[in-house]
């Protein structure tokens, strides 16, 4: 058997993120050859990333961060709440939100074939699966370019918000619609916004309830139209009530602050 030297194991431990006594047993396999102990660490990440491919990778982190006028958000999964708090875990979610940041991909399959240090970020996310024991996925990933860009992580890092406007608002204003977002899950910016299939829906599902609680016919329609009116009061952003002063729109308070500040999309994503 080959002699394995602490410094070997350590130098591999750096490359492959792999716990030490993983790292001895591949150099002890490869016979001291450090690239095919590389290879043998990135295999066993494949063959446990295989075998616990059912797994359902419930917990792990959201983060969101934005560089000027441009902003992004992703969600790396796994499977237990100590997994998403390990330190480690975070940093490398990091890493591939700053690739995102600095490559600007088009969408989630273009950010996991972005490359780190010559591996693709889909290959890194295996390897780390058999670093760590468990299934990793990276679920989520979405983008704002706007005049303005803000993110909110929520505490917990498992939500996560990003607001473009059309110009620079003040950064309590800013801070204020980013979380707006995060606690009441709008649907839209404002009701033209909302998908004419969503509002049929609400209108059939306010038809069917008010059949359902006996109300005339010739009233089921004008009932349905005030829940859709509701809908679209509680669930797109401008209408929405502002949470720290309910006397107020969402938008009623962005005015107060500047009449030509305006909201041009916003993102969410919450693992649960």
């Amino acid at each position: 058997m080959a002699d394995i030297k602490a410094a070997d194991v350590s130098k591999l431990r750096k490359v492959t993120g792999a716990g030490m006594m993983d790292c001895k047993k591949a150099l002890q396999e490869a016979e001291g050859d450090f690239d095919k102990a590389i290879e043998i660490i990135r295999k066993r990440g494949q063959a446990i990333a295989n075998k616990r491919a059912d797994r359902e990778a419930s917990e792990g982190t959201v983060q969101a961060k934005v560089n000027g006028g441009f902003g992004a958000m992703i969600s790396l999964n796994c499977e237990t709440d100590f997994v998403a708090k390990n330190e480690n875990f975070v940093k490398f979610a990091l890493q591939i939100l700053d690739t995102a940041m600095a490559e600007k991909p088009a969408d989630l399959e273009s950010l996991k074939a972005l490359k780190i240090d010559g591996k693709s970020i889909d290959e890194m996310v295996t390897e780390q699966t058999g670093v760590i024991g468990e299934k990793l996925e990276l679920s989520y990933y979405d983008k704002i370019e706007a005049a303005s860009v803000i993110a909110y992580n929520h505490f917990g890092n498992n939500l996560a918000t990003l607001v473009g406007f059309s110009k620079e608002p003040k950064d309590q204003v800013a801070k204020d619609v980013a979380m707006q977002v995060a606690a009441m899950s709008p649907v839209s910016v404002s009701e033209a916004d909302v998908p004419a299939e969503t509002i049929e829906s609400e209108k059939r599902i306010g038809r069917e309830k008010a059949l359902a609680e006996g109300k005339p016919e010739n009233i089921v329609d004008k009932i349905a139209e005030g829940m859709v009116k509701k809908f679209l009061k509680e669930n797109t952003l401008m209408s929405q009530e502002f949470t720290k002063d309910s006397k107020l729109t969402v938008e009623q308070y962005i005015k107060q602050s500047d009449a030509d500040l305006k909201v041009t999309e916003f993102k969410r994503f919450a693992i649960k």
